[in-house]
């Protein structure tokens, strides 16, 4: 996914986009309230500070009475210290509760991404993914710890200073306030601009993210061909493409803040120059300019502040957005309503039909009418060409994919009627490309059933003929590292299929699952594997004579379709696109074959 899949809506709503976040955040409502209720009356004492300079002023100064200065300022003294306080107690409201809303919205975030299908994850690159889970999260926290709530204070806190000022002299107010008029204007127009600069740094973000990883994951292709130069450049062109982004941010703000803070100010200083002039005749007395000039200097942080709150405002938005467009999408693509299955016993396949969701509209499908019955008890193996669909006929089985059309069934019952937890339960799989996890032989292993013990697991791997782990230093307890790449490609391969015969599932899916292992070990696994195979319904893909010879029944995948089915000996003399499969020669077939 590029960062202009999804482009930033000049019609999107920062305060909807916000609202979305309601949510998780009630469960601290009541702690949000608290900590604004604190802040707010925080602010209080700050605006009540100009009041108490009047009285200080126009009493004891102007009639030199030094010692009625005294409880004055005790009661400043006081005020300082309340707004201290509430500033602290706000602060430790907020910390824990927040910390439990990030954790709730990571989890679901985390619980979402593993019921996706598969096609999602195809789509979306995982730094994308990563950075929602984590940077966006820190920024959606923060908006609700600090932004959010001065938003609330700052407004009010300027609402009720303006109302003061307008009651200490309204002519001086209305000087000061000539300003917000352009302000106004300003703001919403730095919104605009500002909200699809933060996107397209969040997605740019995320893309980086995506190179880091590729190139942690792939380090040892890019040393083996030299080409850790190449990956440099692409990562030094986004991180230049990320600053860029980010030092337009940085102006568009610096632009705002210069005129937020430039224009007050040269009103406060005409305020200033009128306020004098209205003290020497007698207008005005000097304590209600100290009072109105103060009252004015508590407002410049609300004022100040409102340029880097809407620009965090607009952050929180667009990582708000970015976590909702993975929360909203789809946890299954809907198949249409097949036939009713036949009551039969074994895989059936019955015009099974698959194309990817992204594929070219003018592209034909992947599979186009598969039909299959695998019986109860067989194993079946699955040839094709590279490309014809065999990986993704096998992915059908578990629904990592929907089929397009057509119908699945497993001992009569369709797979779209199954839970996908029992489903998974029903049908275990062994991949080409082996994955394993940061975590020990053991862990790996016992992903295909959860509840095997020691002795399902020491058959598991001996049927993988993965003796090699009694070798390791921890033996079955080794952590085998990110991806496994501590082990060889063969030894990965054996634990995968350990993985999938661990549990004795009633159904297993093989993709290609011997193709690292020497000659040696591929006979003794094949060996060992026939015996799983005699207790269960299979399906196995396969490239190599040695591998197809595991199974009862072959059938042939081609066009998209199954167009041969039978055994090795039978296809080698019935099936042209078998033999030259198997054998690279291609010959006439000959008449009156009874391999269909």
């Amino acid at each position: 996914m590029s960062t202009n899949q999804f482009p930033a809506d000049r019609r999107r709503s920062t305060v909807r986009s916000l609202l979305r976040l309601w949510p998780y955040a009630r469960i601290a409502r009541w702690r949000l309230v608290a900590a604004t209720t604190a802040a707010l009356l925080a602010s209080g004492t700050v605006l009540a500070v100009p009041i108490v300079l009047r009285r200080i002023v126009d009493g004891p100064i102007a009639h030199h009475d030094l010692g009625a200065l005294w409880w004055p300022a005790g009661v400043l003294l006081l005020l300082g210290l309340a707004e201290a306080g509430l500033f602290g107690i706000r602060r430790v409201v907020v910390a824990r509760p927040l910390a439990r809303v990030e954790t709730a919205m990571r989890g679901d975030l985390y619980a979402k991404l593993q019921r996706l299908p598969v096609s999602f994850h195809d789509r979306w690159p995982s730094g994308q993914l990563l950075s929602r889970a984590t940077s966006d999260m820190f920024t959606m926290r923060l908006f609700l710890a600090f932004p959010l709530v001065f938003l609330i204070v700052n407004s009010t806190v300027f609402l009720v200073g303006t109302g003061l000022m307008l009651a200490l002299d309204w002519r001086l107010a209305l000087v000061t306030l000539v300003p917000f008029v352009p302000l106004t204007w300003l703001t919403h127009h730095f919104e605009r601009r500002y909200s699809s600069a933060a996107r397209a740094a969040q997605d740019q973000n995320g893309d980086l993210a995506t190179v880091i990883e590729e190139s942690v994951l792939g380090i040892r292709i890019l040393k083996a061909f030299g080409r850790h130069r190449t990956m440099t450049e692409r990562f030094t062109g986004q991180a230049r493409d990320l600053r860029a982004t980010e030092l337009r941010k940085a102006g568009m703000l610096s632009d705002l803040w210069a005129v937020i803070v430039g224009l007050p100010e040269l009103a406060l200083g005409g305020a200033l120059a009128l306020g004098a002039v209205y003290v020497a005749h007698d207008q005005m007395s000097a304590g209600t300019l100290v009072a109105f000039l103060s009252t004015a200097l508590a407002l410049r942080w609300p004022v100040e502040s409102l340029g880097w709150l809407i620009a965090y405002a607009n952050e929180a938005a667009t990582a708000t957005d970015r976590y909702f467009e993975v929360m909203d999408e789809p946890e299954s693509e809907e198949a249409p309503a097949g036939r009713a299955a036949v009551a039969d016993e074994g895989i059936r396949l019955t015009g099974v039909r698959f194309r990817y969701p992204d594929a070219p509209a003018d592209e034909p499908d992947l599979l186009r009418g598969v039909d299959l019955h695998i019986r109860r008890g067989e194993t079946m193996a699955l040839v094709g060409a590279t490309g014809s669909g065999k990986t993704t006929l096998t992915a059908l089985l578990p629904r990592l994919y929907d089929a397009t059309a057509g119908t699945l069934t497993l001992d009569g019952t369709d797979v779209r009627d199954l839970p996908r937890p029992r489903l998974r339960e029903l049908v275990a799989v062994a991949f080409e490309e082996p994955t394993l996890f940061s975590a020990s032989v053991r862990e790996n292993v016992l992903m295909g059933a959860p509840g095997a013990d020691d002795g399902q697991l020491a058959a598991a791997l001996a049927t993988a003929q993965a003796d090699f782990v009694e070798r390791l230093p921890a033996g079955a307890d080794t952590q085998v590292g990110e991806q496994g790449l501590s082990l060889s490609g063969g030894q990965r391969q054996r634990l995968a299929l350990a993985r999938a015969v661990v549990g004795d599932p009633p159904f297993l899916v093989l993709d290609d699952p011997l193709s690292a292992l020497d000659v040696h070990t591929e006979a003794l696994v094949e060996q060992a594997l026939r015996r799983v195979l005699a207790g269960t319904t299979a399906l196995v893909v396969a490239h190599r004579p040695s591998t197809v010879l595991l199974a009862d029944r072959v059938a042939v995948l081609d066009d998209g379709r199954i167009t041969a089915v039978g055994t090795h000996q039978e296809l080698l003399q019935g099936s042209a696109v078998y033999r030259e499969l198997m054998t690279g020669e291609a010959a006439p077939v000959p008449e009156g074959s009874s391999v269909r």
